[in-house]
């Protein structure tokens, strides 16, 4: 018996959309095939396998379906990629301008992955990166080529093997249909790369103020915080925390993002974007915390609830941190608890 050749979709959606909005993108894509995967905040997977014979069309021309129904029926434009498995279908979606779509067929896997950069794989941060480079290793071809002996001695067992598997296109893993988590986005897409400590460190902390600011006009609680960096090569490096509580307080998710940031080591690194998510989001009056002794704390709280008080009536712009006054005040789009997203930009410098 002959296993069918799979035909996996990442569809990358150039939009900013609420949970309601994402929900009806994710049941559209439903009506293609019924294997649909959330990639949050923007992407979701396909599995055609099953769909081809239904459709009697080929893999290409149903992702352009895919594509034409999301632009008539909520005007969300998407680039695609399409592969036998989902790693190879999201790089191909990252290598799409666009608009377009990049199929890499099964049999030309290695010819499109032998020139790409080590850092078009999933999973290799910027340590790996350093330790690759050290040794001359810039693509993936060179790792296919290295010896797994001495992928290893780089490396550690481990990882190398993991590695090579991906230097090589596997990926077993099947599109499994999920709804979008529950959680809380905010982004900020910096309009040329910055190059400036300070400057990442302001990036930051005016993020985790703005999810402060929606969790508490929620009566949210969060208790995990995810920081994603996207550098100018288009690689990026992702880190989470789980907070000692849940929390909605600004400076306690201010110290836990700006903690991530200082674990990332970005002295030298030209970023593009900052993203940070807030996960395990609860109703504010399932809250638990830490009585301190300290008088203080009450009153930074009691100062927190005046100063959203003003920002309601007067305007997001009417408090902010010091840290951040000189910074433009940029519009921003919210959505639902279930996948809030923005879209920020930013110009250093002017």
């Amino acid at each position: 018996m002959t296993t069918r050749q799979r035909h996996i979709a990442h569809l990358h959606l150039h939009a900013a959309l609420n949970g309601p909005q994402y929900n009806d993108v994710i049941e559209a894509m439903s009506g293609v095939t019924p294997h649909v995967q959330a990639v949050p905040p923007n992407a979701v997977q396909l599995d055609l396998t099953s769909a081809l014979r239904y459709f009697d069309l080929s893999p290409y021309d149903i992702v352009q379906l895919a594509k034409l129904r999301l632009k008539a029926l909520y005007g969300v434009d998407s680039s695609a990629g399409l592969a036998s498995n989902r790693m190879l279908a999201a790089m191909a979606a990252d290598a799409s301008a666009p608009g377009e779509t990049t199929w890499v067929p099964a049999d030309h896997v290695a010819d499109w992955l032998y020139p790409r950069p080590v850092t078009a794989l999933p999973g290799v941060g910027r340590t790996t990166t350093e330790t690759l480079h050290r040794y001359g290793l810039h693509t993936i071809g060179q790792i296919t080529d290295l010896p797994s002996v001495t992928l290893q001695r780089l490396l550690g067992a481990g990882q190398a093997r993991l590695l090579a598997e991906r230097a090589r296109g596997h990926d077993p893993r099947p599109v499994t249909r999920s709804e979008p988590a529950v959680h809380l986005v905010a982004d900020l897409v910096l309009e040329r790369d910055c190059l400036d400590p300070a400057q990442h460190h302001r990036a930051v902390l005016g993020l985790a103020d703005q999810i402060g600011q929606r969790l508490r006009g929620e009566s949210q609680i969060a208790s995990r915080l995810t920081l994603t960096v996207r550098y100018a090569d288009r690689s990026s490096t992702t880190r989470t925390r789980t907070l000692p509580e849940p929390t909605n307080h600004s400076p306690a998710l201010t110290a836990g993002a700006l903690s991530l940031l200082a674990g990332l080591g970005l002295q030298r690194a030209r970023v593009r974007a900052f993203m940070i998510r807030a996960d395990d989001l609860l109703p504010t009056d399932r809250a638990y915390r830490q009585l301190l002794l300290d008088p203080g704390d009450a009153r930074a709280r009691a100062a927190e609830a005046a100063a959203d008080r003003a920002r309601q009536r007067f305007g997001p712009g009417a408090i902010r941190p010091a840290a951040l006054a000189n910074l433009p005040l940029v519009p921003r789009t919210t959505g639902t608890a279930s996948a809030h997203l923005s879209d920020q930009r930013l110009l250093w410098g002017r």
